[in-house]
C-alpha cells in the first residue's frame, strides 16, 4: 500500500465486521447472529404474539444518488480504481438471486416485496451514483477482482434499506404505539372511580330513554351523549324547560343556559363532544348498538370507557347486552340490566299498499333514496294530496320544519314521505310506516359499498315509529309499497336482532403524532394505513372504517400543515360526495396554511351569499350543499378559533339558508317538473314509479359485473335479474312497461342515477349501446316482441309531433 493512502484510510469511519485483509483487500463482511435475531424480536411483537405488518403499506423513501463531492470520489478511487459498473451490476445481480440474502432479509424484516424494493432501490443507487462511500468502493472493488465475495455486501444493503424503510428500525416502538387490547387503560380519571352502570334495554317507543332522562333531570349534574344534533337539542330543551338548566355541544354549536356563558351543570352533547375529564353524577349514553357501527362506533367505546361519572345509563337494543357487560367486566364494573317493552302495539298488516291511492292520513312512505322521494313525493301531490319530506341531507331545522308540518292536527299534510332519517331524532305521530323498499346501500367495515335488504335491526328502528306512545294513533301498522317485498319483510322482522360482537376504536391524535415522530417523511394517509395494519385488538373490539379520514388526507395531503392542523381537517364530518364541499374544504387548508384568516366576506364571496329560492331540484341540492360548508366553517371555528372568526356572522346566514331551503322542499313538487321540463335527454334527475332505483341496484350490479359477457346475454340477464323477484306478481302489461324503461337505459334517468352511483361506467354504458344496436341491426329483441319495439317507435313518434 503507498504511503499516501495509509493517512486517507485512517479516515474511514469503522464498521462493524469490516477489517482489512493483508494486501489491502476487505473482508468478507459475516452478518453477525446477534443483529439478526434482535431484528427479529423486534419485528416478533410482544413474545411472538403480533401479526405480521401489511408491507405493502410501507412507501420507501427516496434517496438520491451521490453526485460526487472531490472528496469522497478521491477516497475511493485513490484506494483502490475507479468501478467497472458492468461487473458491477452483474454482481448485484448475483447478490440478489442467492437464497442466504433473502433469508438474512427477512430475519431483519425485509419480507420479499421489502426486499425487492430495496434491492431496486440499492442497485439504483449505486449504478447511478458518480461516487459512492469508500467503505462500499472497496467492498464492490474486492467483490469485481474476486477478492470479495457477494455476501459482504448485506451490511450495506440492510443500511440501505433502513434509510427508505425507516419503519423497520423502529418496528417495535410502532407496534407498542399502535396496541389498542387495553383500552380501559386510556381513562385513568374514570378508572379512579367506582361507576354504577344501569342498562335501559327494549325495543323503539318502550319508554327506555325517557327513564334514563327522569333520573338525568333529577341529578345534580349530568351528560346526555346521543347521536345526533336533533336529540342533543331535543333534551336540552327539555332539561330548560324543566327549569333545569342545561348547556349544548355540538360539533358546529355552543349554546349556554346562562346568560354570562357560564358552563351549567348539565349538557346535552353529540357523542363525540362527550368530555371524559368532567365528573358527573349521572351520564346518559343513548342507541348504544351503535358502538358497532364501522364509522362512529368509537365515540360510543370511548364515552362508555371514558366517562367520569357515578351512574351511566345506557339505552338501546337488548343485542347489545353482553357486549356491554364484558367490556365492563374489564373495568370491573358490574351492569344492572332492565328491560322494557313496547307500550303500543305493532302489527305487520296482511296486505302490501301497492298503489298511492289507497293512502290514508297518518301514512309515511320510507324510501332509500333521494330520487325515489322525489318520484314518490311527486305522484302523492299528482293524486291532490299533500305531503312532508324529510332525507337526511336536510339542515336539521328543516326537518323540524316539515315534521311539526305532519304532526300539525290542523295542517291539511298528513302524508310523510322520508328515508330512514325518521328512524331517530324525530317525534312523529304515524299510523302506518310503508317500506316503499327493502334494499338499501350500505358501506361495510372495509369501506365497500354494498347493496343489499335492510337488516333486522333497521327494519325494526324504521317499524317502530309507527303508534307512537302519547300520540292521536294508539297502535302502529307496518307494510310495504309492493306485494312481493311483503314476504320478505316479515321475514326480517320476526328474526332475532344479531348480538352486538365488537367496539369500534379509532386512533388518537396523540398516537398519530407519535407515529410521525418515527416515520417523519411518511404522509398522513400513510401512517393511518400503517398504524391500522399494526394496531392489536383483542375480539372485543375492531377498527374503525378510516376511509373518509384518508381521502381527506389525501386532498390535502399538497398543503404545508402542521399534523395536528391536518389531523383535525381531515376529521371534519362531510360528505364526500360533495364536489363543492370537498373544494371548499380544500380551500380553507389552504387559506389556513397561508395564516391568512377565513373572514366572513370571504364566505360569502365563496358560496355567493346571498341565494334565492330554487327553481328546481338541482339547485335546492346546490343549497343543501352551501349549508354543508357553513356547518364546515362553524365545526372549524371552534377548533381553529382565531383562523375562522366569524361564527356567529355565519350562524345567522345558516338560519336564513336554512329558512330558504324549506321554501324549496316545500314546493318540491314544483321543483321536480321544473327540473323535469329543463333537463336535457339522458339527464332527467327523477326515477319514475315504474322502475324506482333503490328496487334495481342489485340488477345494475349484475349488468356491471357482466359487461365483458356475450353481447346476446349481456341485457337479458340484466332483465332476469331485475324481474326475477317480482315476475310472478307483476301484470304482464306492468312486466311489459318496465322492459320498455330498460330498453331506453341510455336515455332515461336510470343510467345517469348508476353513474352517479359508480355501477356503472362510462365504458360499460356505451358497450350495452353498442351491444343493444347490434341486437336491433341482427333481428335479435332481448326484452319484448318485435310488435312491443314497433309499437314503443310509435308511441315516441306520437310525444315528438
Amino acid at each position: 500500500m503507498s504511503r499516501c493512502a495509509w493517512p486517507l484510510l485512517r479516515r474511514l469511519p469503522a464498521r462493524a465486521g469490516l477489517a482489512l485483509r493483508h494486501g489491502g483487500g476487505a473482508p468478507r463482511a459475516r452478518p453477525a447472529a446477534s443483529s439478526a435475531s434482535s431484528s427479529s424480536s423486534a419485528s416478533s411483537g410482544d413474545g411472538g404474539a403480533s401479526r405480521a405488518p401489511d408491507t405493502s403499506l410501507f412507501v420507501p423513501v427516496p434517496l438520491k444518488p451521490g453526485l460526487g463531492g472531490a472528496a469522497e470520489e478521491d477516497v475511493g478511487a485513490e484506494l483502490t480504481r475507479p468501478l467497472d459498473k458492468g461487473e458491477v451490476l452483474k454482481n448485484l445481480n448475483k447478490f440478489y438471486k442467492r437464497k442466504e440474502i433473502q433469508r438474512l432479509g427477512a430475519e431483519n424484516g425485509l419480507d420479499a416485496r421489502l426486499f425487492h424494493q430495496a434491492f431496486i432501490s440499492f442497485r439504483k443507487y449505486i449504478m447511478e451514483s458518480s461516487s459512492v462511500s469508500a467503505d462500499l468502493h472497496i467492498i464492490l472493488n474486492d467483490i469485481c477482482c474476486d477478492a470479495g465475495h457477494v455476501d459482504d455486501l448485506f451490511p450495506f444493503f440492510l443500511r440501505h434499506a433502513k434509510q427508505i424503510f425507516p419503519m423497520l428500525d423502529c418496528m417495535d416502538d410502532l407496534r407498542k404505539i399502535s396496541d389498542l387490547r387495553l383500552p380501559p387503560n386510556w381513562y385513568p380519571d374514570a378508572r379512579a372511580i367506582q361507576r354504577k352502570i344501569i342498562f335501559h334495554a327494549g325495543p323503539t317507543n318502550s319508554g327506555k330513554t325517557y327513564h334514563a332522562i327522569q333520573r338525568f333531570l333529577s341529578a345534580k349534574s349530568g351528560i346526555y351523549c346521543g347521536p345526533l344534533k336533533l336529540l342533543a337539542h331535543e333534551i336540552f330543551q327539555k332539561s330548560n324547560d324543566a327549569n333545569v338548566p342545561c348547556d349544548l355541544v355540538t360539533g358546529e354549536e355552543r349554546v349556554y343556559a346562562n346568560e354570562d356563558a357560564r358552563q351549567a351543570p348539565h349538557v346535552a352533547c353529540t357523542i363525540e363532544m362527550c368530555s371524559t375529564n368532567t365528573p358527573y353524577e349521572v351520564a346518559v349514553i343513548d342507541e348504544i348498538q351503535m358502538i358497532r357501527d364501522p364509522a362512529r362506533g368509537w365515540a360510543w367505546t370511548r364515552a362508555l370507557l371514558g366517562l367520569c361519572a357515578e351512574e351511566i345509563h345506557v339505552c338501546g337494543e337488548p343485542a347489545a347486552i353482553d357486549l356491554v357487560t364484558e367490556l365492563m367486566y374489564t373495568t370491573g364494573e358490574e351492569v344492572e340490566v332492565r328491560n322494557y317493552k313496547r307500550l303500543t302495539p305493532l302489527t305487520v298488516l296482511d296486505y302490501a299498499l301497492e298503489s298511492l291511492d289507497n293512502l290514508r292520513p297518518g301514512d309515511c312512505i320510507v324510501c332509500f333514496s333521494k330520487n325515489d322521494i322525489y318520484s314518490v313525493s311527486r305522484q302523492i301531490e299528482a293524486r291532490g294530496l299533500e305531503c312532508a319530506v324529510i332525507y337526511g341531507s336536510l339542515p336539521p331545522g328543516t326537518k323540524l320544519e316539515q315534521a311539526k308540518k305532519f304532526n300539525d292536527p290542523d295542517d291539511p299534510c298528513k302524508i310523510l314521505v322520508a328515508t330512514d332519517a325518521i328512524g331517530m331524532g324525530l317525534n312523529l305521530c304515524i299510523r302506518r310506516i310503508i317500506f316503499n323498499s327493502i334494499v338499501k346501500p350500505t358501506v361495510n367495515e372495509k369501506g365497500e359499498k354494498e347493496i343489499d335488504s335492510i337488516t333486522t335491526s333497521q327494519a325494526l328502528q324504521i317499524a317502530g315509529r309507527a303508534g307512537r306512545f302519547g300520540s292521536s294513533f294508539k297502535q302502529g301498522e307496518v307494510t310495504t309499497m309492493h306485494r312481493d317485498d311483503l314476504v320478505q319483510l316479515k321475514e326480517i322482522l320476526s328474526e332475532a336482532v344479531p348480538t352486538v360482537k365488537a367496539a369500534g376504536l379509532h386512533p388518537t391524535p396523540e398516537q398519530i403524532e407519535m407515529f410521525a415522530y418515527h416515520l417523519p417523511d411518511a404522509t398522513l394517509s400513510n401512517l393511518i394505513d400503517i398504524f391500522v395494519s399494526l394496531s392489536q385488538v383483542d375480539g372485543m373490539y375492531f377498527v374503525c372504517n378510516i376511509d373518509d379520514f384518508k381521502f381527506l388526507a389525501d386532498m390535502i395531503q399538497h398543503i404545508p400543515l402542521n399534523l395536528r392542523s391536518r389531523y383535525v381537517f381531515c376529521t371534519a364530518p362531510l360528505n364526500r360526495k360533495e364536489p363543492f364541499v370537498c373544494t371548499t374544504l380544500l380551500k380553507f387548508a389552504r387559506q389556513f396554511s397561508r395564516n391568512e384568516p377565513l373572514t366572513f366576506d370571504w364566505l360569502c364571496r365563496h358560496t355567493k351569499w346571498p341565494l334565492a329560492a330554487p327553481k328546481n331540484i338541482k339547485e335546492l341540492v346546490h343549497l343543501e350543499a352551501v349549508h354543508d360548508v357553513f356547518d364546515l366553517y362553524l365545526w372549524l371555528s371552534y377548533r381553529f378559533m382565531d383562523m375562522f372568526p366569524d361564527a356567529v356572522l355565519v350562524r345567522d346566514i345558516q338560519k336564513k339558508l336554512d329558512d330558504i331551503i324549506q321554501i324549496g322542499v316545500c314546493n318540491i313538487t314544483k321543483l321536480i317538473r321544473a327540473s323535469q321540463s329543463t333537463a336535457a335527454s339522458g339527464t332527467a334527475e327523477v326515477v319514475s314509479e315504474d322502475f324506482p332505483l333503490s328496487r334495481t341496484k342489485k340488477d345494475a350490479r349484475v349488468v356491471s359485473d357482466r359487461h365483458g359477457a356475450a353481447s346476446t346475454e349481456a341485457l337479458s340477464i340484466a332483465v332476469e335479474a331485475a324481474g326475477l323477484r317480482r315476475a310472478k306478481s307483476l301484470r304482464p302489461s306492468r312486466l311489459g312497461s318496465r322492459q320498455e324503461d330498460l330498453k331506453s337505459y341510455g336515455r332515461g334517468s336510470l343510467a345517469n342515477r348508476l353513474l352517479r352511483e359508480g355501477l356503472l361506467t362510462q365504458e360499460m354504458l356505451r358497450q350495452l349501446e353498442s351491444e343493444w344496436q347490434d341486437q336491433h341491426r341482427n333481428g335479435r329483441y332481448g326484452f319484448g316482441s318485435k310488435r312491443d319495439d314497433q309499437h314503443r317507435s310509435k308511441e315516441t313518434g306520437k310525444k315528438r309531433k
